[in-house]
């Protein structure tokens, strides 16, 4: 089941289905269900009959929707850095010990196949393919176990990274450098975890326009997703809703010689197998 967020010709916004066929509004369908997708995230076992029953009866929409971010209101983007030993390798960094996590901002989410808006006050915008958790309940001191009964889904990431912010700046601005507007693309839906069999082995790759520019796999991840919740959760709850981009394979802009940083209208592709595939069209802002 493939939960997406979009909006009508109307302008009006639901959510519903992601299907081989098309989209399926199930919002439209059923009024009554919540129309934010953290609220139906919480309350997601009170929901789910409904949400198949009315999966097997409806077919696709025919009018154009805009798909959106999946997550309407994201309380926390934390991600992580360093999290494949391949990834670590490139850059001449030392295996972590324990995971390197910062944040982006709310306002640096957009769906499939919104722009990425290059600033004018970067030069160097590099591109990250990630594997994203969707957290479906609140999570505090928990330990791996009940971190993954904590889980609710998986979706597709792009931690797009102003490297001339993050490295480049006296203060190494990590929170800024990562935190643009548009720096965090999401989509194009949510996978519930039941049809993930084993997260730590999905194929994961990044073409810009048409180039293979990542071609890694899960396997390499150093914490796994469950760890990760476990370890967050430590220190802060994590919430419903809350997302963690969960690091990225090799390949990176910046450890290429010469490095390739992302340029206006380069179209960028991340796929995870079982998960989907986000599209994205750079936008360059003079």
């Amino acid at each position: 089941m493939k939960i997406c967020r979009f909006r009508r010709s109307d302008l009006s916004v639901g959510w519903g289905l992601l299907t081989s066929s098309g989209i399926q509004d199930i919002t439209l369908a059923d009024p009554t269900l919540p129309i934010d997708t953290v609220d139906l995230i919480k309350r997601w076992s009170h929901f789910e009959q409904r949400i198949l029953y009315l999966s097997k009866r409806l077919g696709v929409n025919d009018e154009p929707m805009q798909l959106l971010a999946p997550i309407s209101k994201p309380g926390k983007i934390l991600c992580i850095g360093l999290n494949y030993r391949d990834h670590a390798a490139e850059t001449g960094a030392a295996i972590p010990d324990e995971p390197i996590v910062f944040c982006k901002m709310a306002t640096a989410m957009v769906g499939d196949g919104e722009a990425i808006v290059l600033p004018p006050v970067s030069d160097k915008v590099d591109y990250e393919a990630e594997l994203v958790v969707v957290l479906g309940s609140d999570a505090k001191n928990v330990d791996v176990t009940a971190a993954e009964e904590a889980i609710f889904g998986y979706s597709v990431g792009h931690d797009v990274s102003a490297r001339d912010w993050q490295t480049g700046k006296p203060a190494k601005q990590w929170f800024l450098g990562k935190s643009f507007d548009t720096f965090a693309p999401l989509g194009p839906a949510i996978v519930k975890k039941s049809e993930v069999p084993n997260p730590n082995e999905l194929a994961i790759t990044c073409k810009i326009n048409g180039e293979l520019m990542q071609n890694g796999n899960t396997r390499e991840m150093i914490f796994k997703p469950a760890e990760l919740v476990s370890y967050i959760s430590q220190v802060m709850t994590l919430n419903a809703g809350d997302v963690i981009y969960t690091g990225t394979p090799p390949g990176v802009g910046t450890a290429r010689k010469p490095p390739r940083y992302l340029q206006d209208n380069d179209v960028v592709e991340i796929e995870i197998e079982q998960i989907g595939k986000l599209s994205n069209r750079c936008v360059r802002l003079l």
